[in-house]
């Protein structure tokens, strides 16, 4: 895998906001019995990436980027 980590304030807020919003909609994205707004769970996920308890993680090979918590054990082999 040649991923990287993509610091979250090295993004246009345009291009940040756009990442986060592809990320909380994905099909599969479960945020419990309870739906949430739009506008609450991008809130939650920039939190989280300000925090540092989540990152941006981009990967080469299939051109394609997501967000992981910081613990993740792919985000601590990326060091």
């Amino acid at each position: 895998m040649s991923a990287l980590i993509i610091p979250w304030d090295q993004l246009s807020p345009e291009a940040l906001h756009g990442v986060v919003e592809e990320f909380v909609t994905r099909d599969g994205t479960d945020y419990g019995e309870v739906e949430m707004p739009l506008g609450t769970k991008i809130a939650q996920v920039m939190a989280q990436l300000r925090s540092g308890k989540a990152v941006i993680v981009f990967d080469q090979e299939t051109d394609s980027g997501t967000i992981l918590r910081s613990d993740d054990p792919l985000v601590k082999a990326l060091g």
